[in-house]
């Protein structure tokens, strides 16, 4: 948190150092939360910058920075659900997988097709919970927050969504 609020300070008395370090501190967890929303690579690497972009455009006016993080999440999660909104029908193309390093091993490809068909199957905000806890790690408290929603109810997406998924994934 010290060192967010420092780097904060150095890039609002603009410290082009300060927006490097910043930049190689958080782009690799939002481009991988953006990964899970998007099933091009590259529309991942796109949404990533442009929540850089509307962050460093609202540098100057947001007081406390406290909740750096929260707030990156926040503006990736509003911008994949507008892009999803745009692109809900497409499907992963075998094509990205194989980027992915599992092209040789069919078995870890299939299971990675059903689970992300499984996952699109959830409902908005069971998937948003999902991928949020299991695939950037934030613990339930977090979500909470950024999703602005109790820490019951965020347990009971979880539960929720792993019941779903199982009964999904035992369909298939």
């Amino acid at each position: 948190m010290a060192q967010d609020f420092l780097l904060i300070w150095r890039m609002r008395n603009a410290d082009e150092s300060a927006f490097d370090d910043f930049v190689s501190k958080y782009y690799p967890a939002v481009l991988r939360y953006c990964r899970y929303h998007s099933a091009d690579a590259k529309e991942a690497e796109d949404i990533t910058q442009e929540v850089f972009l509307r962050f460093f455009k609202t540098l100057s006016e947001r007081g406390c920075m406290e909740a750096t993080v929260n707030y990156l999440y926040a503006i990736a999660r509003n911008l994949c659900i507008d892009f999803s909104k745009q692109r809900r029908a497409e499907k992963l193309s075998t094509a990205e997988i194989s980027e992915t390093g599992f092209a040789n091993d069919s078995d870890r490809l299939e299971t990675k097709l059903d689970v992300r068909k499984a996952l699109e199957k959830l409902d908005e905000e069971l998937y948003e919970t999902v991928v949020l806890y299991y695939f950037q790690e934030l613990k339930v408290r977090e979500i909470a927050r950024l999703m602005n929603i109790s820490v019951p109810l965020v347990k009971y997406r979880l539960r929720r969504a792993r019941m779903l998924l199982r009964q999904f994934l035992e369909d298939k």
